[in-house]
Order: structure tokens, then C-alpha cells, then sequence
């Protein structure tokens, strides 16, 4: 007698509380000039398998045909805010997505980790366009300072001009390389050496020889590219150098401006990580606003400023000096400042009597959060009192003065002593009792 081999269970409908297999990854392939011949095999091998491959059509193209059988699906303009809706249309099929060199390295896998997480990318990464040319110019990349001017404004170069520096730009086309050119003349950097560096890995690359930016007269080259600036400061430049307190005459102003040793000495006080976010209410020329961002590159600030003319000088200065990113709200506060970002900071220049403005940027403070005020009027002054009597924080008087010409002999004049009130929001399990304040038991 022989046993009956078990019948297998009839496929019944599927049950919706049974656990639904994971989506298989995306895979994040970085592509080089070079194209399929300069990618490894394991990089190969996802791009033979995928369903869909989406790219720029310069990337799609290099792909040969009889290799990559998969729907090529050519990225929309503007990218980023289509990503959501492209991976969302092509969920559970093998997908692959092309990019320029290392995707992680100013490409487009911030924004795919934002939608998928970083455990749903397969990442594929290729040599960038930074360690090629460094590689070519004999530069060490640790030393090498990197701006991106691919869908950024180019001013942002202006933040890391400094003598003997080396920059590499990320060039937006064709017209980079001149762009690049003019904005070094125009910050005072004339006699900086510029390269450009084509295609780079194809076989076609092509570096030019080096020449003054003040001198600059190669017309447009290829569109990929990247520009190669060895740093050098025109004799009569004034340096601004890196730490809070720029010159005065670096700013357009009307004479609301923050003067020099007040606002580096605000800066201290506003103690900016990278990050960050700074209210600066009663931006005037946005200067703390600007040396905030300048403290460094990932600091954000918002300058809310009433007067439409100023605020567009705020703008034009912040483009100057390399912060385009600058946000700029025109407006009146507190009522500007609805719907504006939680700070992690906030600086009030001006408007201290307008009826609950200090209580609301008190309000948006997290704790931890840092708030500045400063004034040189007494009905101001009045208030920063009041404002330390109930939260606490520090009020100082800044005093600068200047050596100026009395007749034949030298003389001191005052500036007009600015009175600083400065606290830290403290958190919500403690007290807000000023120090002093300690009660009739005290």
C-alpha cells in the first residue's frame, strides 16, 4: 500500500492582513562621460535587469540598446518635485535610476533618500567630477573647496574667495566657465588663474590651459564642464575674511546697518551652528542675516524687512557677499512672520515697540533657542528691561568709540551705545523666574 502524496491547498483570495513583501530597492547608478564601458559589472548588471531606467536624456543615451532592454523614462523639468510621483508610478517594477558621477555627491540621491528612505537604494556610485579633476590637476580633494552652480546661483563662489584657495565650480553649461570669470573680477579676484576641465573621463576630455579671470575671453566649450580656480586677490581688494564682523562699506546701505564691532559682537552672542535657522526681524541692510549664513554653508536664515526698497537691497547684498539663499520676507512683524519656519534662533534689529513682537518671537523659540535684541533708543531700552525681567538673559551696553581728527591732534568719537539684551529659551521643565527675582523670602 502506497502513501498518497499531499494535495496542495487550493489558491484561495489573498488575505489583506498578510504581510506584503518589500518593494525591491532603487537602484541609484552614478554614470560617467565614459558611459557603459567605464561602469563595473555589478553596476551593469542592475541596469540589464531593470523594468524602467530613468535618467536625463544625455545619460539614457549612453546605454546601449542590446545591453538595456528596460522603458527608458526621461526626467521631467523641474526634477525634484516630480520624484514622489515617478517612483510612486513605477512601484514594484526593478527600477533604475542614472546619474552624473557620484549620485550622493551634489546629485540626485538627497532627493530619492527623502522620498525611499536610505534602505530602499541600492547606490551604485561612480568617480564624481570632483575626484576626476582633482585627480587631473594634481590637487588633494580634502584641500579643495566645492561650489555648485548646477541649478544654484552662481554668487555663492563669492563665500569661499580667499587667497591662495582652490575652487572647484560645478559648471551650469557652456556659459559656466565665463560666468565664473566675471563674478571673480567682480568680487576683486581678477588675477585668479581659471581652467576648465571638459568631459571629463570621456575620450574626448580636454583640459584648457590656465588664464586670469580678468583677461578671460574663451568663448563657450563644451557644456559639460567643470571650472578650476586657483584664488589670487587683486592688489587694492579689501579682505573680508571669515569670522562675523565684515567691513562696513561691504554693504549697501541707507544707515540702517548693524555697524561692525556690534554685530560681531551680536554674532557671538546668536552663536550660529551649521543648520540653523535665523529670524532676522528688522533686517535694515541684512547684515546679521548674511554673516550668519556666511558662518557656514548648511546655516539657513529668513530677514523680514518692512520697506520694500531695503529688502531688495538685502537681497542684492546677500547675492554680493556668496548667501543668495537668503530669504527675503517683505513685510511688517510680528504680522510677516506667520507661516515663516520655527527658528532656532531670532535677531530683532528693529520695531521693539510694535505690539507683540517680542512675545511672539519669544513664542516661536524652541527650547534651547536663542533670542537678540539690540536698540539705542530709551522707550526700546525700556522694554529689553522689562523682557529680562520676566525671562532672564543678559543685558549689556555697547560702547565703541573711533579715533577721529580734532584740529591738529586726534580725538575720540561715541557711537551711539546700543543696549543688548540676549537670553536662551530654556526648557520647558524649568522655570522662567529671572534670577533675581526670588521672591519676598528671598
Amino acid at each position: 500500500m502506497t502513501s498518497e502524496a499531499p494535495r496542495p491547498h487550493p489558491v484561495g483570495p489573498v488575505d489583506p492582513a498578510a504581510p506584503v513583501p518589500p518593494a525591491p530597492p532603487v537602484a541609484l547608478v552614478g554614470i560617467g562621460a565614459d558611459g557603459w564601458p567605464g561602469l563595473p559589472e555589478a553596476a551593469r548588471a542592475v541596469l540589464r535587469a531593470a523594468e524602467v531606467v530613468l535618467g536625463a536624456p544625455r545619460q539614457l543615451d549612453l546605454l546601449p540598446a542590446a545591453e538595456c532592454a528596460g522603458e527608458r523614462v526621461p526626467w521631467p523639468s523641474p526634477l525634484r518635485p516630480a520624484v514622489p510621483g515617478l517612483l510612486a508610478a513605477h512601484a514594484g517594477r526593478r527600477l533604475a535610476v542614472l546619474a552624473s558621477g557620484d549620485p550622493m555627491f551634489h546629485g540626485i540621491g538627497r532627493a530619492l533618500v527623502e522620498s525611499v528612505g536610505p534602505a530602499g537604494l541600492d547606490v551604485h556610485p561612480h568617480p564624481s567630477s570632483v575626484s576626476l579633476a582633482c585627480a587631473r590637476l594634481g590637487w588633494p580633494v580634502e584641500d579643495t573647496d566645492v561650489v555648485s552652480a548646477v541649478g544654484r546661483p552662481v554668487e555663492r563662489l563669492a563665500a569661499v574667495l580667499h587667497p591662495g584657495r582652490r575652487v572647484l565650480v560645478l559648471s551650469a553649461g557652456a556659459d559656466g566657465p565665463a560666468a565664473v570669470a566675471a563674478l571673480l573680477r567682480d568680487r576683486g579676484f581678477g588675477p585668479s588663474t581659471v581652467r576648465v576641465l571638459e568631459r571629463l573621463g570621456a575620450p574626448d576630455e580636454h583640459l584648457t590651459d590656465g588664464e586670469r579671470a580678468e583677461s578671460w575671453a574663451r568663448p563657450p566649450g563644451a557644456a559639460l564642464n567643470v571650472v578650476a580656480v586657483e584664488c589670487e586677490r587683486a592688489p587694492d581688494a579689501a579682505p573680508l575674511g571669515t569670522v562675523p564682523g565684515l567691513p562696513d562699506d561691504a554693504y549697501a546701505h541707507d544707515g540702517q546697518l548693524t555697524k561692525r564691532h556690534v554685530r560681531a559682537a551680536t554674532l557671538a552672542v546668536l552663536a550660529p551652528e551649521p543648520g540653523e535657522l535665523l529670524w532676522d526681524v528688522g533686517g535694515g541692510s541684512g547684515s546679521l542675516a548674511i554673516e550668519w549664513l556666511r558662518a557656514h554653508p548648511a546655516c539657513r536664515a529668513v530677514s523680514v524687512e518692512r520697506d520694500p526698497e531695503r529688502a531688495a537691497r538685502i537681497a542684492r547684498n546677500a547675492r554680493t557677499l556668496g548667501v543668495p539663499g537668503l530669504r527675503v520676507v517683505t513685510g511688517a512683524a510680528p504680522a510677516a512672520l506667520d507661516g515663516l519656519p520655527a527658528p532656532d534662533a531670532v535677531f530683532i534689529g528693529g520695531g521693539l515697540t510694535s505690539a507683540g513682537l517680542l512675545e511672539r518671537c519669544w513664542e516661536a523659540l524652541g527650547p534651547g533657542g536663542r533670542l537678540v535684541a539690540n536698540t539705542v533708543t530709551l522707550e526700546s531700552e525700556a522694554l529689553l528691561a522689562e523682557a529680562r525681567h520676566r525671562y532672564g538673559g543678559d543685558l549689556v551696553r555697547l560702547a565703541v568709540a573711533h579715533a577721529v581728527p580734532v584740529g591738529r591732534f586726534t580725538g575720540w568719537r561715541q557711537a551711539m551705545p546700543v543696549t543688548q539684551w540676549a537670553v536662551r529659551k530654556p526648557p520647558a521643565r524649568q522655570t522662567q523666574q529671572a534670577p533675581h527675582d526670588k521672591g519676598d523670602g528671598a
